[in-house]
């Protein structure tokens, strides 16, 4: 096996030594000329595009066969300004035709390409007659059918530039590799690219590149990879009238937040907006991408349906989903309409940029919704944002044990926020619903709440300062805590002035409760409020500020009597000041001076109002009567009046 190893070996290495042999003798024979012609007359051929070099030319024939152009500028025929400028383009030579005195360029090399591409209105591009030659010198039985099997890009510049929809884009260090062999349809492309500040690892791959070239129909298969997002799409693309593509598509981010800044889209407040999934069929037709079978993640929700993205001159996002469970805690815990810690309302000004961002349309539905700590069963919402104004309709919830629906609405007005409100809530715990909706804790029962309300300003604070509109409430079953009016009433009727005792205890259960509220410049007025008790009736009148969160009513508690029997009952007027958590309810002290068979007099016989004035205060401070020290000058001043 040696002898037969040595004797096939003996020609082999003749045959390579004549070949070499051969090449040095082509590379002192060849007329350069003549092959840097050869070489700038495939690429016209190949591209469409003139070359123009306006730097030195390198030829080398051994020990590697190739021809470096510095300074090269292509371009068409009838354009001024070149497509594409390279500081280097070296053109490898195949070595076989090389040895018969033919040249032809295997592959290309470009280091440090600059590509501009330029968009026109009817879609076309400075590039289109590069493309459209390509595909006629690959159509099998071309004429003079000459191709590359391979394109590299180094260090490259992409600039892209649309007037029409006023975008410009800059792609750098660009490292890439195209390739499409000649014996075979598909094409592929894998590189690297700076965007944005990120590095992008990319990959594209037609079955049928020809076909694509022409616009016709091919498979494509394309991947981008980057830090803030991962995009995917297999399936076809084609291209005669418009753009065309049909196929699966995966998203994934670990922050769609820094995904969406990163494509220079505005993300509405800070919070939420985190993890984010999406795999579904797209058909993209021109600027239009319809998504069906959606199956979309994000902060932990998941939900199915259709989506709708378009961008034809103002972004456009249209969705149909329905989801098992939603949690809206993350993108409202940022909003807060109290300060943090206090009773004042929050006087952060808005963020209403978002508002202006894009246009929404959107159905949902979930079987269970949680938005901070309010959780709702079967819910329909409908969102719909347009022009900067937000729009959010209430189909029906199960909210506070009963059923709400309504219509919610924002409008922006530079910094300002208009706002409008029209809810229904039906046989719902009023104890939860008047806590939520206005920090009330002290009523409970079940009932109908019905809200039109409007309000404009750049914080919660500006709202409440501004609300207008109407409240109306009806409830049944229920109590009032804080006191008890009955236990009140009666003890106060046998001993008016045998001390007031605690009178912020206790609970006054009621069956039938009646409100009506009207609002103007951020001041309610009780238009009407009773409530009819087993014992006991009450009866309020007065005004509330929404912005300082404070009561300043009066009202008339009295028992009732038995039916049939006649009397009136015993009555007594009382007054409810302070802030809306914990209000004061005291009685009227003139009202319990004049029950006492032996105050009554003396306050009749005291003419003089600053005597007069000493004396109930005296009293009232026995009873326990009376407002708050701090609110005390200005209580006195209207009983005064």
């Amino acid at each position: 096996m040696a002898q037969g190893m040595k004797r096939l070996g003996m020609p082999i290495a003749a045959l390579f030594g004549v070949a070499v042999l051969a090449l040095i003798g082509t590379s002192w024979f060849l007329n350069r000329d003549a092959l840097r012609q050869a070489v700038e007359a495939q690429i016209r051929a190949v591209t469409g595009l003139d070359l123009v070099v306006s730097g030195a030319i390198d030829v080398s024939v051994f020990p590697g066969s190739y021809v470096s152009f510095h300074n090269v500028g292509l371009k068409g025929g009838g354009t001024t300004d070149p497509a594409l400028q390279v500081d280097v383009l070296t053109a490898n030579l195949r070595l076989l035709p090389l040895l018969l005195r033919r040249f032809e360029i295997a592959d290309v090399m470009m280091l440090r390409p600059h590509i501009r591409v330029v968009r026109e209105a009817g879609g076309e591009s400075n590039w289109t007659p590069f493309i459209e030659r390509i595909a006629r010198t690959m159509k099998p039985g071309a004429e003079n059918q000459v191709s590359f099997s391979e394109i590299r890009i180094q260090d490259g510049v992409i600039k892209y530039e649309d007037a029409t929809n006023n975008v410009k884009e800059q792609l750098g260090d660009i490292d890439l590799s195209l390739a499409w062999p000649s014996i075979s349809r598909s094409f592929a492309a894998t590189g690297q690219f700076d965007w944005r500040g990120e590095r992008v690892d990319g990959s594209i791959s037609a079955s049928d590149f020809v076909a694509m070239l022409s616009r016709d129909r091919s498979g494509l298969k394309a991947r981008l990879v980057s830090a803030p997002v991962k995009l995917a799409f297999d399936g076809s693309v084609a291209n005669r009238t418009s753009l065309m593509m049909e196929g699966t598509v995966t998203a994934d981010s670990l922050s769609l937040r820094n995904a969406l800044r990163w494509m220079g889209q505005a993300v509405p407040g800070s919070g939420g907006f985190g993890r984010f999934a999406l795999r579904a069929r797209a058909n993209v037709v021109g600027a239009s991408v319809a998504l069906t079978n959606v199956n979309v993640e994000l902060d932990g929700n998941v939900a199915e349906g259709v989506m709708t993205v378009a961008n034809n001159g103002r972004q456009t996002l249209q969705a149909t989903l329905a989801a098992g469970a939603l949690d809206f805690t993350p993108y409202i815990s940022t909003f807060r309409l109290l300060a943090s810690g206090a009773r004042d309302w929050n006087r952060q000004l808005f963020d209403l940029t978002s508002l202006s961002a894009t246009d929404l349309d959107m159905r949902l539905s979930a079987a269970r919704v949680t938005v901070g700590g309010t959780k709702l069963g079967r819910t329909a919402l409908g969102a719909n944002l347009r022009g900067g104004a937000l729009a959010l309709s209430v189909g029906e919830a199960q909210m506070y044990g009963g059923i709400a629906k309504g219509s919610f609405g924002i409008a922006r007005l530079d910094t300002v926020a208009d706002v409008k409100a029209q809810l229904q809530f039906t046989d719902v715990d009023l104890q939860a619903c008047a806590n939520e909706l206005f920090g009330i804790t002290k009523l409970s029962g079940r009932g109908n709440l019905g809200l039109s309300l409007v309000a404009s300003g750049a914080s919660p604070f500006g709202l409440a300062s501004s609300l207008d509109g109407t409240a109306t409430m009806t409830g049944h079953d229920g109590a009032i805590a804080g006191f008890n009016v009955e236990q009140l009433l009666k003890r106060l009727e046998r001993r008016p002035l045998s001390g007031g005792g605690n009178f912020r205890s206790g609970s006054t259960p009621y069956d039938n409760l009646s409100v009506s509220v009207r609002f103007n410049d951020g001041i309610a007025t009780v238009e009407d409020i009773r409530v009819d008790g087993p014992t006991t009736r009450l009866t309020l009148t007065g005004t509330a500020s929404v912005p300082s969160r404070e009561y300043d009513l009066k009202g008339v508690a009295s028992l009732t009597s038995a039916a049939g029997s006649g009397d009136k009952g015993f009555e007594l007027p009382f007054v409810v000041q302070g802030p809306w958590d914990d209000p004061l309810v005291f009685p009227d002290p003139e009202s319990l001076i004049r029950r006492s068979p032996g105050a009554a007099p003396l306050l009749d016989a005291v003419k003089d109002r600053k005597t007069r004035d000493a004396v109930r205060s005296v009293i009232e401070r026995f009873t326990g009567g009376g407002p708050r020290p701090a609110a005390a000058d200005g209580a006195a001043g209207a009983k005064a009046n």
